[in-house]
């Protein structure tokens, strides 16, 4: 079965799944094939899901403006959010295509406000400064393409310019109360439509000015847990770039720690241990929302604490993790809008927040635990007619509007993660042993995979059954063992690591440069390669889902 997925994979021609049509498909084909990334499955359709979304995600992919082509939003958003495509969504597009990665984050940069504020959008029409709309931090994502592509410096300091100016105006005029916290002054400012978090808020800030609210709101400004968690995380990768570029980013360390000092004591209820909005009158604004994950996934807490939000939140089926997880409000909530037919961070399950959660499961080492919500949404994206924003918590049906990237790069980035070759940082490779799981009503998803990718020069392919993973370096079998684990490599493909990716302990044998080594791990373990034998370096355990 191994060599029958092999010459599926090998037999694909990129050109003959994707149908071109802007003068700019051809180039950006090319560099995808470039990356020698392919992807075969024996059943199901997810397969021809795959190469569906990269057609689709080149219709995403123009120029704007005269500029080079950059990442839009897709669907009817024609143009490029700071919150989405110029951070996480081409966070993850650069693992594909980063010379669109590179322009978009640029683009941002090149129309930057004298004052410092970045445009929250990009259209054809001009930048666009109304709000600020921020999720993703924007320095993370550049300092992850940085260490992807070469670490270009050139590329590094025209970044870290933009980013230092627009934290002093963030700190200027979105501190009015002086609690350290940045402030919501509408809805927008956090890409919140229609959530109960902000009902009786105008949806944007007072006369179309950023740095204004509306004087008679009773409630304006916010002291908000995820505008405040953005800027902590910032203020942390500025210090990385800062000391990259020779400087010292002990300031911004420090400028770190105050926001996250302000972050606890204003916005954090230690009973409930929850992030809330704190009002004009010092009150918590109660609503549970997507907030906790977003501030999860700006790094903020130790995998402890992170571990008692999954219990309580995250993986807590009366909350968030609905049967296609995550929801944007918790479902206890009264105000809880299940509908995703519509533009809603009411209730319904937001590709936005799908394609952000995975780096707060990775950062505190809770691999198997994400799994959970790779297989049910690739199950859905799998029979999915259009490319949505949302879809439905309940049933997994596609929800608004289409052809966007978000939901687009989800499918591509959770097939990379579960069954797929990802490279990470600046130096290693993650190769994932399991299956897309048969979620809904046994109907086959993917059956048995095959994936590749060229890293440096050296072109990789990687096979999964349902017993095996199978690794090959430059056509030859390079490492194999049993199915339920991730093998970590360098990029030349010397392994580093393996990583547990299942409930059960996974038992069997490693064949790495001729030899049999032994392998028992567990769920989340980590075991480093070194002097020819495995030896767990963390054993963490599993979080299990809640029902309370």
């Amino acid at each position: 079965m191994t060599e029958v997925m092999l010459d599926r994979l090998r037999g694909i021609s990129i050109q003959d799944q994707v149908q071109t049509v802007k003068p700019e498909d051809q180039n950006l084909l090319r560099e995808w094939q470039e990356s020698g990334v392919r992807f075969a499955a024996s059943g199901g359709r997810l397969e021809a899901s795959y190469y569906t979304a990269l057609e689709k995600l080149l219709a995403c992919i123009v120029p704007m403006a005269g500029s080079e082509p950059i990442l839009q939003e897709g669907g009817i958003y024609l143009g490029c959010w700071l919150e989405s495509t110029g951070t996480i969504n081409a966070e993850l597009l650069s693992r594909l295509i980063p010379s669109v990665s590179k322009s978009t984050y640029l683009a941002f940069a090149a129309h930057q406000r004298e004052d410092g504020l970045l445009p929250y959008k990009l259209t054809e029409n001009g930048p666009s400064f109304r709000q600020i709309q921020l999720v993703t931090p924007l320095a993370r994502s550049v300092w992850n393409h940085y260490q992807l592509h070469g670490k270009d410096r050139d590329f590094l300091k025209t970044m870290y310019k933009a980013m230092a100016h627009y934290d002093e105006w963030i700190a200027s005029f979105r501190n009015t109360r002086e609690t350290g916290c940045v402030e919501a002054f509408s809805t927008f400012d956090t890409g919140h439509d229609l959530s109960p978090r902000f009902w009786h808020v105008p949806d944007t800030p007072y006369m179309n000015d950023a740095a204004a609210y509306h004087p008679d709101s009773p409630v304006l400004p916010f002291l908000a847990p995820d505008l405040t968690a953005n800027i902590y995380c910032q203020r942390i990768y500025l210090a990385r770039m800062a000391e990259e570029l020779g400087g010292s980013g002990a300031d911004w360390r420090a400028k770190a720690e105050s926001s996250l000092e302000s972050l606890f004591r204003y916005c954090y209820d230690e009973e409930d241990m929850f992030f809330y909005d704190r009002d004009r009158n010092d009150e918590l604004v109660k609503v549970q929302s997507d907030v906790l994950l977003r501030v999860m996934v700006c790094e903020v807490g130790d995998r402890e604490w992170f571990d008692k939000l999954l219990r309580r939140y995250l993986l807590n089926t009366s909350k968030f993790f609905a049967k296609y997880p995550f929801t944007s409000m918790a479902m206890d909530d009264p105000r809880f809008d299940p509908f995703s037919s519509y533009n809603s961070w009411g209730g319904s399950s937001n590709f936005l927040s799908l394609i952000r959660a995975p780096h707060a499961f990775e950062y505190h080492h809770r691999y198997v635990e994400l799994t959970w919500v790779l297989h049910p949404i690739l199950s859905a994206l799998s029979k999915a007619k259009r490319f949505a924003q949302a879809l439905s918590p309940w049933t997994g049906e596609e929800g608004f509007t289409e052809t966007y990237s978000p939901s687009i790069l989800c499918l591509l980035d959770y097939v990379e993660r579960l069954c797929g070759i990802m490279p990470v940082g600046s130096d290693q490779l993650w190769f994932t042993g399991l299956l897309p799981v048969d979620m809904d009503h046994g109907e086959e998803v993917a059956g048995n995979t095959a994936y590749s990718r060229t890293v440096n020069g050296l072109h990789y392919e990687l096979v999964n059954t349902a017993d095996r993973i199978t690794i090959y370096r430059e056509g030859s079998v390079h490492i194999e063992g049993p199915a339920g684990i991730r093998l970590v490599t360098d990029r030349s493909g010397h392994l580093e690591g393996v990583i547990g990716m299942s409930v059960r302990t996974i038992e069997g044998e490693l064949i790495y440069q001729g030899n049999s080594l032994p392998i028992r791990i567990k769920g989340n373990e980590m075991q480093r390669y070194r002097g020819g034998g495995l030896k767990t370096e963390r054993d963490i355990g599993i979080i299990y889902p809640s029902y309370r």
